[in-house]
This record gives C-alpha cells, sequence and structure tokens, in this order.
C-alpha cells in the first residue's frame, strides 16, 4: 500500500473519529459554552503536542521559523472562523442546515485546490464532490425542503473557512515538521476561542465554571477532545496532507456526519430514515470513487 493510500486510510480515521465523538462534545456543550469548550479543547491539545515534541522530537523546535509561524497563525485563524460561524450560526438555523451548509466545503475545496496548488478538476473529482454533496443533503434533510433562514450565512462562511483549511494545509503541509504546524495552530484556536468566550458568552463566575468543568460528560468530552479528535487528528491531517490532494481530503471528511448519524442510531435512539441511509451511501460512494479514480498526489 503506497503512502497515498495509507494516508487516506489514516483520514478516514479522523472523520470517523470526529463522527463518533460528536453526540459527546454536544451533550457537554450544553454544560459548558461551546466557544469556552472549544478555548480549553484546544489550548489543551496544543499543550499535548507540545509536551510531545520536548519528549520524543525535540529537535523540531529548530524547525519553527517566522513563515511557519505565520502560516500556522493562517491556517489556526481559519480553523477557528469554522467553529466560531459554525456555533454561532446553529443560534439562528437548524442542525439540519448546518450540517448540510457546512458540508458543501466539499464543494468548494476542489475550486481552492486549483487556485492555490494548480490541481486540475476532473471528473472524477466533480462526480466524488457531487455525490458527496447530495448525499449530505438527504443525511440532513431526510426528504423535507431546505428553507434558509438568517443563520445559513454564518454557516456558509463556516464552509467557506473549513475549505480554506483543508485547501491550505495542503499548501504548508509539505514545507514544515507536521507537530510544530498542528501546535502552533492548536494554540491559535485556543487563545482567539478563549478571547471570543470572555467577549460573546456568560460563561459565569470562576466558581461556576469550576462547577462546569468537574461534571462528568465535560470531563469525558475533554479527555476525547483534547487529545485523539484535536491534537492526534490535526496532526494526523497535516502529515497525511502531504501524501494526499485536498480535494480527496474533503470528500474523506465528508464522511463524519455518516459516522455522526451512525453513532446517533447506536447510542442515541435516533431513527435513520430511508433518505438519510441513501445519503450515507451517497456519500460513501463518493468517496470510494475519489479513492480509486483520483490521481495520488506525487510526493516530492
Amino acid at each position: 500500500m503506497n503512502r497515498s493510500r495509507i494516508a487516506d486510510l489514516s483520514l478516514l480515521i479522523v472523520a470517523m473519529m470526529w463522527g463518533c465523538t460528536f453526540l459527546i462534545v454536544q451533550h457537554a456543550v450544553r454544560v459548558l459554552p461551546p466557544l469556552a469548550f472549544n478555548g480549553i479543547r484546544f489550548l489543551g491539545a496544543a499543550v499535548l503536542l507540545a509536551l510531545i515534541i520536548t519528549f520524543f522530537y525535540r529537535s523540531q523546535w529548530r524547525d519553527i521559523s517566522g513563515k511557519m509561524l505565520l502560516h500556522s497563525c493562517l491556517l489556526g485563524l481559519f480553523l477557528f472562523l469554522g467553529y466560531a460561524f459554525q456555533t454561532v450560526g446553529l443560534l439562528y438555523t437548524t442542525t439540519s442546515n448546518a450540517g448540510f451548509i457546512t458540508g458543501l466545503s466539499v464543494v468548494f475545496v476542489p475550486f481552492l485546490a486549483l487556485l492555490l496548488l494548480k490541481s486540475p478538476i476532473s471528473r472524477y473529482t466533480w462526480i466524488s464532490a457531487l455525490l458527496a454533496a447530495a448525499g449530505l443533503y438527504l443525511l440532513a434533510f431526510a426528504g423535507t425542503a431546505l428553507t434558509l433562514n438568517k443563520g445559513d450565512f454564518l454557516i456558509f462562511l463556516c464552509a467557506v473557512a473549513f475549505a480554506l483549511h483543508v485547501a491550505y494545509t495542503g499548501v504548508f503541509a509539505p514545507r514544515y515538521s507536521a507537530l510544530p504546524l498542528a501546535a502552533m495552530q492548536m494554540a491559535v484556536v485556543g487563545l482567539l476561542s478563549l478571547l471570543s468566550s470572555l467577549l460573546f458568552e456568560d460563561v459565569g463566575p470562576l466558581a461556576q465554571v469550576a462547577d462546569r468543568l468537574l461534571k462528568p460528560e465535560v470531563i469525558w468530552a475533554l479527555l476525547v477532545s483534547i487529545g485523539p479528535t484535536s491534537a492526534f487528528a490535526f496532526w494526523i491531517q497535516t502529515v497525511c496532507q502531504k501524501y494526499t490532494n485536498p480535494s480527496r481530503v474533503a470528500v474523506i471528511f465528508a464522511m463524519e456526519p455518516v459516522f455522526a448519524a451512525l453513532t446517533g442510531v447506536t447510542f442515541g435512539g435516533e431513527v435513520l430514515g430511508a433518505a438519510a441511509g441513501l445519503g450515507c451511501i451517497c456519500i460513501f460512494a463518493g468517496m470510494i470513487l475519489a479513492e480509486l479514480k483520483s490521481a495520488p498526489r506525487e510526493v516530492q
């Protein structure tokens, strides 16, 4: 199995981790405000990656340069904007609308890859992206109509931000060591989230925050989020995007809501209807087509 295939499989595992832990995080942000949760989550991830570098890859600290710092800040900004727009947008729109519009980043990424990396958009890329978009629609709305509201523009900006993050990771990942690049962008997301929480969320007095942090659902969600779904997930993404192209990454990440839906059915008592099931099949088919028909990215 070549590096491109291993990278794609690793990214699928990342999408599975994100999807399978969505329910856990959803319970936690009902107790702790979302931006505050993300601030702790991503700062914790940054500290974890910094410890890994210090104890196991100490020489990589010397790889940090001014350009690397600037580019990691840009990636962190895109990631923060994605989470922030999604969080605020959810106040004004439905979960279904948010899930579908966020997933449209799978269509934006090929254009960005063409612009930034000069990656050609093959017909297989188009078919994969459109299959994934159709599947996301079926999964989100399950036969009901898409009705837009004022929060949907914010979710659209979220989709653009996530698409920019995937596309620019494809630009910067081959240039730098993955661990410092991932660690610094985690720190940027954490700091911006914490600052935004202090400005826009009612977190309450310090004693109340401490009490919320000690709730079992928050502790469990932070343990899962800081390590597997933040530090390790974005480390894996940064490494893997050295060996695959952003368009394929976007289609693979479209599997996240499929895993989230399956987790909801298995552990949350949710019901997956026929249309939603067909949507899962479309997304899976799009991912398989992207994997089998897209040319692997040449490794430098």
